[in-house]
């Protein structure tokens, strides 16, 4: 369920809703899903994904006409995915501390996964369509550029046998001043 969710970008709404039939595992993997105002659209997972999904698949005794359910064969709620994910990051954080300290929900999952594809070099208008957003406007503001993401943009764009690097001042009187005794 957390692969999937990372993978694909989608809303745990959306997470929630998928059927057996929404996933395609043949040529060109995806999963097709309904997002908000009732717009389809189709996400491609990654080949580590694909095998994960086409394993579960295999592993259900019945085609159940929902991907994840309950017991009873009920729609998961959102808040069993966030209490979930809650349960799967408290474990992760006796491994990795620094997770103590974040609140990871399934939203966090989808921001982390849109930031990867920004990060290994994903075109935001390819970007926007995954998330299921119309506009780019709307991604730009889910989309934060970190430092190390200028940091490359600036080395694509500066001549070469340039040395960049971040501006680091011997002595800065005026910030000293403004500081104060």
């Amino acid at each position: 369920m957390i692969q999937l969710a990372v993978t694909t970008v989608l809303r745990v709404s959306e997470l929630t809703a998928l059927t057996p039939q929404d996933i395609h595992l043949g040529t060109g993997p995806h999963v097709a899903c309904t997002g908000k105002g009732r717009k389809r659209r189709i996400t491609p997972p990654d080949p580590t994904t694909v095998t994960t999904i086409h394993r579960y698949l295999s592993s259900l005794q019945a085609d159940p006409p929902l991907l994840l359910s309950t017991r009873t064969g009920t729609r998961i709620s959102t808040d069993a995915v966030a209490s979930r994910l809650s349960q799967h990051a408290s474990g992760a954080a006796r491994c990795c501390p620094k997770l103590d300290a974040k609140n990871v929900t399934p939203h966090t999952l989808r921001h982390t996964a849109a930031m990867r594809l920004l990060h290994a070099g994903i075109d935001i208008t390819v970007i926007a369509p995954w998330l299921g957003h119309e506009s780019i406007e709307t991604t730009q503001i889910y989309l934060h550029a970190d430092m190390s993401t200028n940091e490359r943009a600036l080395a694509r764009t500066t001549p070469t046998g340039i040395k960049t690097d971040r501006y680091k001042p011997a002595s800065d009187k005026l910030l000293a001043f403004l500081q104060g005794p």
